[in-house]
């Protein structure tokens, strides 16, 4: 692979790591990272690569391995424990609208659920994976996948309940 084809597949492909990557850290600037480690990676390590499926989805499952490396990791521990105990001054300001708010409010709900609900979620509505494809991609039975959608979507509906949504009110 040539530089030429590198960039290419980084055009190609990195929007969508950078969603799976965050999905999992939560943060943009260490899913950048992640997806910058899985690039280089890919490119030190080409040979070791077979044709057998997807590239997109063999970067993806780079990319999943990874978050989960980082999360495992003392530097995001370190960070966490940095957070509990110096909170943010101030949340983003929003900019008014009330769809949008609405929107966000979903996502950090989403963001919210725990990490087993959260990747199979984001990966379903958001990456449009099929169950199979979420299965392999994080390496568990489509059954499982499943019952993560179906407890996903429970805990979502349980945290989103009692709230007046706007858009539904005027329409």
């Amino acid at each position: 692979m040539n530089r030429n084809e590198l960039i290419e597949l980084m055009d190609q492909h990195t929007e969508h790591l950078l969603r799976i990557a965050y999905c999992y850290v939560m943060d943009l600037h260490t899913a950048e990272d992640i997806v910058q480690e899985v690039f280089i990676k890919f490119y030190s390590n080409q040979h070791n690569y077979e044709e057998r499926g997807e590239v997109r989805a063999y970067l993806a499952k780079m990319t999943v391995n990874r978050s989960k490396d980082y999360l495992r990791s003392w530097n995001y521990r370190k960070v966490q424990l940095q957070h509990k105990f110096s909170p943010q001054a101030g949340k983003r300001n929003l900019d008014g609208l009330v769809k949008k708010e609405e929107q966000q409010l979903i996502g950090e709900a989403i963001l919210a659920l725990p990490l087993k609900q959260r990747e199979v979620l984001v990966h379903f509505y958001f990456n449009e994976m099929t169950i199979a494809e979420i299965a392999s991609t994080v390496s568990i039975p489509e059954s499982t996948v499943k019952t993560r959608l179906t407890r996903g979507r429970e805990l979502l509906r349980n945290q989103l309940r009692g709230i007046e949504w706007e858009v539904l009110l005027n329409e």
